[in-house]
């Protein structure tokens, strides 16, 4: 089975950011980058899909800098065969430019199946994905929490509001993973090592503006200094005339 994975370069999560001079990004000096966290659980299935087959490739796509490469080496030190680093120093806000960028890259080959993660920590749209099946006429399951694959046929789970959905679809085609789908291994010291030296091809491209644009970047407001009004039974009275009166909620 050969399977694309397309992974995306983050923030850390824990790393404080900061908005940059020109007020509509993010300055990323001394930030920790990392691979998006449903982008894993992408890259463990499909190294779980080609143990299961015994053969077949795993090939990681990555839209980003120079300094995405690292991203890619730690999918290729979990397991993935190949990296393909699609450089570009600027990532388009437009998720179609970004999906359009994909795809041409992902026509180049054939494919059994493409991965994507539900979405990234970053901008969370939630459309990369499935904005790639389209162009690339493919079937297409977003959120999936589940998967099983039989000969040219596929059968997944998605969790939607109040059960769960099962969809039936044929290969090749798109899907995005959630979290749920599997429980992502850590890069062994063996891997680290052996993904030195695999293969990692960089192709520059050129990424549009696209459609719309960042206009400007703003932290959200800083919290009320909150307020102490007592302790045990005495402090109850005063707290619900507070939450009546100034907060208002009840």
């Amino acid at each position: 089975m050969k399977i694309a994975v397309c992974i995306k370069r983050v923030p850390d999560s824990e790393t404080r950011v900061k908005i940059a001079s020109d007020g509509k990004s993010l300055d990323d000096s001394g930030v920790k980058f990392v691979m998006n966290p449903y982008d894993e659980f992408a890259v463990e299935e499909a190294l779980r899909r080609k143990e299961k087959a015994s053969s077949g490739e795993v090939a990681v796509i990555c839209l980003g800098p120079a300094a995405a490469q690292e991203t890619i080496r730690t999918a290729l030190a979990m397991g993935a065969d190949r990296g393909i680093l699609l450089q570009s120093d600027r990532i388009p806000a437009d998720p179609f430019e970004v999906a359009r960028i994909i795809a041409a890259e992902l026509k180049s080959t054939s494919w059994d199946l493409l991965l994507f993660g539900r979405m990234a920590i970053d901008d969370y749209n939630h459309q990369v994905g499935a904005l790639t099946a389209e162009l690339l006429g493919l079937p297409c399951v977003t959120a999936i929490s589940h998967l099983e694959i039989e000969g040219t046929k596929g059968v997944a789970e998605r969790e939607i509001e109040g059960g769960i959905e099962v969809v039936e679809f044929p290969l090749p085609a798109v899907l995005t993973a959630d979290k749920g789908l599997n429980e992502p291994r850590y890069p062994a010291l063996k891997g680290i090592m052996a993904a030195k030296k695999k293969p990692l091809e960089v192709k520059p491209v050129q990424a549009s503006a696209g459609t719309f644009e960042v206009v400007a970047l703003s932290p959200p407001p800083d919290r009320k200094e909150g307020k102490i009004v007592g302790e045990g039974v005495g402090a109850v009275g005063e707290l619900v005339r507070l939450l009546r009166e100034e907060a208002k909620v009840l």
